[in-house]
């Protein structure tokens, strides 16, 4: 009995590596691993492996500059006071004192002079704003071109395409705040905006204002949208499309042992996360510098917003050039039915901004049933071997660089001392043939790059040695690739285009395809038919060219 028991009592005894923790640290460890489980969650996450290339740090800094903002936006809510009462400015700053401004715009300025730090950590929230949107475009343009987007990814691209998205219209709530003449300027021109759009217009007017602009709730309304809607749903998004990315694995260049199955690269402790750190204060350190050596938005300089007023060479942040340039551009054209003004000048361009927005967000998906491949993909693509993808990611950003020049073509005409008329007419006239030219362009480029990568595959490189062979012939003496080089300017996949169904079934039944096959299979053709990608040399077409008397 005395012998079950004892059996007993040692059965019931909890598992240990060890009899008790070697000190209070292990002790607090073991206590929350027993509770949140933290040990397995780390040792099945900690081991994963990143690969390492200079472009995968877009994203970081997309990751970090959202830091930097959050941390410096926290800041600045402790001073900052979002009402448009009235009142009489008596601060520090001379050039100010007695003029009547909204508590935005006073609390705003005593940030500026008065609280300690404040000017800088408002320089380094403002131009992490704008980095963190630029870091955004560029990494989606990153991912863009080199196909990362493709299955399993094509919800993370809607999800970074929605992170971007909204971090374009918090900057403007932000940059609002103040209440100053540059931003009130920026906020009629969105009213406007929105009025123009048939039925609904007003009623988004009045619920983004509260009223009649400028109204008294402008400032309340935008201060709870940026710093508690947005960036909440803006964390959710981001803390989703980190999850994704360790679920998927990250993707990786084409290399010597790199295949769909495994990621070539460093561990996420301690190696990344050492590299990591380093590249966060990096950031930081080069954003702060940034703030420190070039003053942006010197609300002090423009004054308190006044309706009768607008201020001279008021720009968008450049993220919304694209939409004012647009509307600058557009003629001024207006439609009246049954008693109703359509504002054409400023409704069409409102239209055709968030549907490129969503051509851009939906292009996996397209590509996806153009191809018809319902393969998971983890290799990149070099751009050149995706000819016609490359071309219409090079014409999207050319057709937004056309509309940044309307978006600003009050400065281009006052500096270069052009005509605004003559600016506007080329920017009409661009919108059409600029994208279309540079998808010309770039699509020849890409196939002649491949053209060039297959000679290199089948004849080697230049050595710049000249052979005078028996017969009197001088020749210049080629040397292979090495084994990496070949592997990488051949390992890419071509897709071959969707062919059309039999026009007879088994039995001799004529049989018509519909529109949407046909269409497919028409953009499967232009996407990778005949003339958008040059074949690339086989291991038999190799053997015969370095075997033979013809390679040198």
């Amino acid at each position: 009995m005395s012998s079950a028991s004892s059996t007993t009592t040692g059965a019931a005894k909890p598992s240990s590596t060890r009899d008790k923790p070697a000190n209070k640290w292990e002790a607090a460890a073991d206590w929350t691993d027993g509770r949140l489980g933290i040990y397995s969650l780390a040792k099945a996450n900690l081991r994963k492996i990143f690969p390492d290339h200079w472009s995968f740090m877009l994203g970081e800094i997309c990751l970090y500059t959202f830091i930097i903002i959050i941390l410096t936006g926290v800041y600045l809510t402790l001073f900052f006071k979002p009402s448009m009462a009235e009142v009489v400015y008596n601060g520090s700053y001379v050039p100010l004192k007695g003029i009547g401004m909204s508590e935005a715009y006073a609390s705003t300025v005593d940030i500026s002079f008065e609280v300690r730090g404040g000017l800088l950590i408002r320089q380094i929230h403002h131009w992490a704003a704008l980095v963190f949107v630029a870091a955004m475009l560029v990494h989606m343009m990153r991912v863009f071109f080199t196909g990362a987007f493709r299955k399993p990814r094509e919800i993370n691209w809607v999800f970074g395409f929605l992170l971007l998205v909204l971090g374009m219209f918090d900057g403007f709530f932000g940059y609002s705040l103040p209440d100053d003449l540059l931003s009130g300027t920026g906020i009629r021109f969105m009213e406007g905006a929105i009025l123009a759009v048939p039925l609904v217009g007003t009623y988004v007017q009045m619920f983004l204002f509260g009223g009649e602009f400028p109204g008294h709730d402008i400032v309340p309304r935008f201060f709870t949208i940026h710093v508690l809607l947005i960036p909440g749903i803006m964390l959710g998004l981001l803390v989703a499309h980190l999850i994704l990315v360790f679920y998927h694995k990250h993707t990786q260049w084409a290399g010597p042992g790199k295949t769909e199955k495994n990621v070539v690269g460093m561990p996420l402790m301690p190696v990344y996360m050492a590299k990591a750190g380093g590249f966060f204060f990096l950031v930081f350190g080069i954003i702060a510098m940034m703030s420190a050596i070039a003053t942006i938005n010197p609300i002090w300089a423009y004054g308190p917003y006044r309706p009768d007023q607008v201020s001279t060479d008021a720009q968008p942040d450049w993220y919304m050039g694209f939409s004012e340039g647009l509307i600058r551009v557009m003629p001024g054209w207006e439609i009246s039915l049954w008693g109703h003004t359509l504002n054409l000048g400023v409704f069409v361009p409102l239209m055709i901004f968030p549907l490129v927005l969503v051509a851009i967000a939906v292009y996996p998906f397209i590509e996806g049933w153009i191809t018809g491949d319902k393969r998971e993909h983890h290799i990149l693509d070099r751009p050149r071997n995706a000819p016609v993808r490359t071309a219409l990611g090079a014409a999207w950003i050319s057709l937004y660089l056309v509309l940044l020049v309307g978006g600003g073509n009050d400065l281009f005409a006052t500096h270069l001392h052009l005509s605004i008329n003559s600016i506007t007419y080329f920017v009409r006239v661009g919108f059409f043939a600029v994208p279309v030219i540079v998808f010309i362009i770039t699509k020849r480029w890409c196939l002649g790059l491949q053209r060039r990568d297959k000679e290199k595959v089948l004849h080697g490189r230049e050595t710049g040695v000249i052979k005078r062979l028996p017969h009197g012939e001088f020749v210049e003496v080629h040397a292979q690739l090495p084994q990496k080089d070949l592997f990488k300017l051949t390992a890419h996949e071509q897709t071959q285009p969707v062919q059309l169904p039999a026009q007879t079934d088994e039995n001799g039944v004529a049989r018509k395809a519909g529109a949407l096959t046909r269409t497919r299979a028409k953009l499967s053709r232009g996407f990778y038919g005949e003339g958008s990608q040059i074949p690339k040399p086989t291991a038999e077409e190799h053997h015969e060219i370095t075997s033979g008397h013809g390679h040198h």
